[in-house]
């Protein structure tokens, strides 16, 4: 296979499992982390879709089959993880942030509507992609617009309007490299800030099961219904399959108890979504991504 030349660095054969939170997963036939966000432009104009490509974010929502990655996986590092307050009082964050670091820095510069994201796993690239939100807020409320990298090597601005966010999602093609966001800001009081980060932390310890290999929310809230009560009013709070299962918590999480193949965990979503259609009609649609090949 002939690849792009690139500054950044290749990995043949590469484990993919430890950089999900599920710790499942096969291996990518390419790794690639590129040195910056040139280095990323060049590949892409390059390969010219040619080679299937794949880009990994903190892999808190996503599930990758035992088979592994086809093509290219891209993991966006340390170069894309910048925060900076611009001159005109905006924030500029490469999308490889993990959101709480950025709850983190607009706590320490006194800026509010982001303490949200401390309860929310990942990093601002998917969130922005999937519109993610908690405690009342989303991406679409804070977002001013985007830099991406087009299938052409192009990098793009695209504004909120045009990022088209809905629930959980949003129309952003799927074959953008979202590379940095902009933010609007807005002074807040810094005690404020810090109980309401701290309430969120409290919250999700209480109620969901933080410190198991977990991944965020398995399905998304359906109109006018809560998907935890759904999977609960039809008995599957707790229910396993091989070393997966519901939490009972938090019964729209799935957790691996260590020994869970991500066949296990998908079959387990699978199941809940046959069970709760059958007890109440209604169908749960995955908020977990799920990617890859069967074995």
């Amino acid at each position: 296979m002939t690849l792009p030349k690139i500054t950044g660095e290749y990995r043949n054969d590469y484990s993919l499992s430890h950089l999900t939170w599920f710790k499942v997963g096969g291996v990518a036939k390419i790794f690639f982390k590129p040195s910056d966000c040139r280095d990323l432009a060049n590949f892409v104009a390059q390969n010219q879709q040619d080679k299937l490509v794949t880009v990994l974010g903190a892999g808190s929502n996503i599930i990758i089959r035992d088979g592994g990655i086809d093509g290219v996986v891209i993991k966006l590092g340390q170069n894309f993880t910048n925060i900076e307050l611009t001159n005109n009082n905006q924030l500029s964050v490469g999308s490889s942030c993990l959101n709480f670091n950025l709850a983190k820095f607009c706590l320490a510069h006194s800026i509010s509507g982001f303490e949200f994201l401390s309860g929310i796993p990942g990093t601002i690239g998917g969130g922005i992609i999937m519109n993610a939100g908690a405690y009342g807020s989303e991406f679409k409320d804070i977002i001013l617009a985007i830099e991406a990298i087009n299938p052409r090597g192009n990098l793009i601005t695209i504004t909120n309007e045009q990022i088209g966010f809905r629930y959980r999602d949003s129309n952003l093609p799927k074959d953008l490299i979202i590379t940095k966001a902009f933010f609007r800001t807005m002074n807040g009081d810094r005690n404020i800030i810090t109980e309401k980060i701290n309430e969120i932390s409290r919250n999700r310890l209480a109620t969901q099961p933080i410190k198991e290999h977990t991944g965020g929310s398995t399905f998304a809230n359906p109109e006018n219904h809560k998907a935890w009560q759904l999977i609960d009013k039809a008995g599957m709070r707790g229910y396993k399959i091989g070393g997966a299962s519901m939490s009972t918590l938090h019964c729209n999480f799935m957790i691996n108890h260590g020994n869970a193949s991500a066949l296990d965990l998908e079959s387990l979503g699978n199941a809940v979504q046959k069970r709760v259609f059958e007890d109440s009609g209604i169908s749960l649609k995955w908020e977990i991504k799920l990617i890859g090949n069967y074995v």
